[in-house]
């Protein structure tokens, strides 16, 4: 394959992760204590987490390879994007370079990272990794312990990977001090090869339609991939909307996304029961790993 197709794949590939991305954040939005939700399953744990602390980090270098460097300042707050991570990125290249995190976990919990930003040679910037509000509360995370992210390093013209780097790990000022439950009550769907996927609870009335919210653990011992397939509601086949990065040791809380507009087709007013299959996919080859074969489930 030529260097500038593997870059338009490249292209491709960050588009359409960068697109669910938004879809999920969105469809987060709503959720948290919504009284549209219906649980699934009848575990009636309670969630409890810590009261919440206000953290700061260290001056950190991230990152300082091949003339790039990387260094997290501080937290910071925004009164619409919530909490974030400012970062200085220095380009001490000759050529411009492109800078994306690849990954972003907070509390051990998979975070949806929208951050992206174009250095010129030679040129230094000021920017915010910022963490999702809904997300954080989705995951029941009030006070944060440890950000752990990786960066994704490009060249902007034709979107060739430079390289990318393991998961850093920032530690905050609480690191160690609080606890983070596990979002896990509800219904097991699927349990095999150290994977793990609960079904947590429906969601009405969300910003695209309706949504299923599913708690996921990646103890595979490689990162992962959760896609759904063949979806059913009540009989009818639906499209689902989900794709789910869970990295290996790492949690998730992803919501299944259905249009409003397949429910009104096949008259959907109240979801009785469900049927689908999960695909996990190698994040880096998208060579299937396993596939489930049909789930049901009642509501």
């Amino acid at each position: 394959m030529s260097t500038k197709q593997k870059g338009k794949n490249e292209m491709i590939k960050k588009f359409t992760a960068f697109s669910l991305a938004l879809l999920l954040i969105f469809a987060l939005t709503g959720c948290g204590g919504s009284s549209n939700q219906t649980k699934l399953g009848n575990d009636s744990k309670a969630q409890t987490a810590a009261d919440k602390v206000a953290v700061t980090i260290d001056n950190m270098v991230l990152l300082d390879q091949d003339g790039l460097m990387i260094t997290a300042l501080e937290l910071v707050e925004d009164p619409l994007r919530g909490l974030g991570v400012k970062v200085l990125i220095e380009n001490n290249t000759a050529a411009n370079l492109g800078v994306q995190c690849k990954s972003l976990i907070v509390n051990g919990y998979m975070m949806t990272e929208l951050f992206s930003n174009t250095v010129a040679a030679g040129k230094k910037v000021n920017d915010t990794i910022f963490l999702s509000s809904a997300q954080l509360e989705a995951a029941g995370i009030t006070s944060i312990s440890d950000i752990t992210m990786s960066f994704h390093i490009f060249d902007p013209s034709s979107f060739a990977t430079l390289f990318d780097t393991n998961e850093i790990e920032i530690r905050t000022s609480a690191y160690g001090t609080i606890p983070q439950p596990a979002m896990d009550d509800g219904k097991e769907l699927f349990n095999q090869d150290g994977i793990r996927i609960v079904g947590r609870y429906i969601e009405d009335d969300t910003f695209w339609g309706t949504g299923v919210m599913l708690f996921i653990e990646n103890n595979h011992g490689e990162n992962i991939i959760v896609q759904s397939d063949n979806m059913s509601i009540n009989g009818f086949m639906v499209t689902p909307y989900f794709s789910s990065t869970v990295n290996t040791g790492r949690k998730a809380l992803s919501e299944i996304t259905i249009m409003s507009n397949d429910l009104d087709k096949n008259n959907i007013d109240k979801i009785e029961n469900i049927e689908l299959n999960f695909k996990i996919l190698n994040p880096d080859s998208f060579q299937t790993i396993l596939e489930t074969g049909p789930i049901a489930f009642s509501i």
